[in-house]
């Protein structure tokens, strides 16, 4: 799976969890750009992203994303070490 097949599942996850089908993820998009992103839904995404994708973050992982682009290559090098 590459980075952007990861991102498009991602947007789904996102979708379905914020239920605002207008969310539109790009690799920068960030908690300021998604208003119903908050610190609980956050929480909410990194279970639905984790159990997706069958990966587990670290709690420096989580804490280290900047954006949507550097979850997804995490994602991408937990799958691809698997």
């Amino acid at each position: 799976m590459n980075s952007n097949e990861i991102l498009s599942e991602c947007n789904k996850i996102f979708i379905d969890q914020l239920d605002n089908d207008a969310i539109v993820l790009k690799r920068e998009t960030t908690a300021n750009d998604v208003e119903e992103w908050d610190s609980l839904t956050h929480i909410q995404l990194v279970v639905a992203v984790e159990k997706q994708f069958k990966v587990r973050f670290t709690t420096a992982e989580i804490q280290g994303f900047k954006n949507v682009g550097e979850m997804c290559d995490t994602i991408e090098k937990k799958l691809s070490s698997k």
